[in-house]
């Protein structure tokens, strides 16, 4: 991490396994929103009635997430509830505005409040996009550097025990009780993350004067781009992902369609088993990066998506088989855990503690132009190329990341001796 202080600081006295526990279920807390304000929401939707050129327009609420970076210099600057720190002021008013949100969603009907069931999700997704904006800051400041990959690995886990709980879960408790029913235990289930908020440790405080507000603004950007490489850090955080993205937009599509799978077996083993996976990989790959050191493991991770992404171009090619779905989505989705522990690892070791929040949430917000722009690109590329030569271009496209790692060597170096030595 970019700075003079000890990252451990104020949050010393707390054990590293209530750190590493709080760092989880937070995880969880960051989660747990997003399906809930995009594919169980279009479920629900698509079971009311709505058309499909509604529900399309309506995945534009999921904005705020990548958009987040606008205001949170404003979370860098301001309190909002007295008595705790600014951090966990922020993530207990996020979880308990969420609550509520869910809890009003759950009395509505899409087919009758649609324009007011769209400006609770609109607004839920801004809520939700704040906390973890603000939650990743606080994840960088009390975790000491020895901690970081393994913290980041956990933060991935619980952020995807979430996804399987308001994705998955959500979907097969509506199926017999009712999408509003299941928004109201969701809402149960978002206020309890409440009790991690206050059990956690206090952030280490970096300044004791706060600066204005743009400066707020202005010194977070200034300090990051006067640093050496600091355009290749941004395109390496850009690019890191992109093959993984880009497979990732049409490989519904491409099972349903091409291979002919049915829902019930994508259901379980594409979000199920692809779920679980990346789950583990999360793990898996945050253990390793501590032992392996932050620049080996993204150059490791990096290889293992490009090479379980050609697992798709091994499926066009052959067709339908339940064993090569099973272990395609199985490897690539372990792969994908894996590389976003070490993205979310680099991010973290970016970012200077006085800027957390406005920092972090550019970062991401970059990591996340990948998903986000990959969408309609990968459609005219499936149409015009086909399905196997489609994923041979989403593997070629690891390519960019790792020669930025190449020419990043000496400073990624350097961001580990730095990280060594606040250990």
């Amino acid at each position: 991490m970019t700075t003079t202080d000890d990252p451990a600081g104020a949050a010393r006295n707390a054990s590293a396994p209530r750190r590493l526990t709080v760092v989880t279920l937070l995880g969880v807390s960051s989660g747990l929103p997003l399906a809930l304000a995009d594919s169980t929401l279009q479920a629900w939707l698509t079971v009311r009635g709505l058309d499909v050129k509604t529900i399309g327009a309506l995945s534009l609420i999921g904005l705020p997430y990548v958009l987040k970076f606008l205001w949170a210099p404003l979370l860098d600057h301001f309190a909002l509830l007295p008595g705790l720190d600014r951090r966990r002021g922020w993530i207990l008013g996020a979880q308990l505005a969420l609550a509520a949100l869910l809890f009003a969603l759950s009395g509505l009907d899409p087919a009758v409040n649609l324009a007011t069931m769209a400006a609770l999700v609109l607004l839920m997704a801004v809520v939700s996009a704040t906390q973890d904006t603000v939650i990743d800051a606080y994840r960088s400041e009390i975790l000491p550097a020895r901690e970081r990959g393994l913290g980041a690995g956990l933060a991935v886990a619980g952020y995807r025990v979430a996804m399987i709980l308001s994705g998955a879960g959500a979907l097969v408790l509506a199926h017999r009780f009712g999408f509003n029913l299941v928004y109201a235990g969701m809402a149960v289930l978002m206020g309890s993350g409440v009790l991690a908020t206050l059990a956690g440790p206090r952030p280490i405080a970096v300044a004791a004067v706060r600066p204005a507000l743009w400066e707020s603004v202005v010194l977070p950007l200034r300090e990051f781009l006067r640093r050496d490489g600091a355009l290749a850090l941004l395109a390496l955080v850009a690019l890191y992902k992109l093959g993984d993205a880009l497979a990732a937009r049409l490989t519904m599509t491409f099972f349903i369609r091409e291979l002919g799978f049915t829902l019930l077996e994508i259901g379980a083993i594409y979000k199920g088993l692809g779920i679980g996976a990346s789950l583990v990989g999360g793990i898996f790959g945050g253990a390793l990066m501590m032992r392996l050191g932050l620049r080996r493991a993204l150059w490791l991770f990096a290889i293992l998506q490009a090479v379980t992404n050609a697992g798709f171009f091994v499926l066009a090619l052959h067709g339908k088989s339940m064993a090569g779905m099973i272990a395609v989505v199985g490897l690539e989705n372990l792969a994908a855990g894996m590389g976003t522990s070490a993205l979310v690892a680099l991010i973290t070791g970016l970012c200077d503690l006085r800027y957390t929040a406005t920092q972090f949430a550019l970062l991401t917000a970059v990591a996340s132009l990948a998903r986000v722009l990959s969408g309609p690109v990968a459609g005219e590329l499936a149409a015009l190329l086909g399905w196997p030569r489609f994923f041979l271009c989403a593997v070629a496209l690891a390519l960019p990341a790792m020669a930025l790692l190449h020419v990043l060597k000496p400073r990624l170096a350097a961001l580990e001796t730095a990280d060594a030595t606040a250990r």
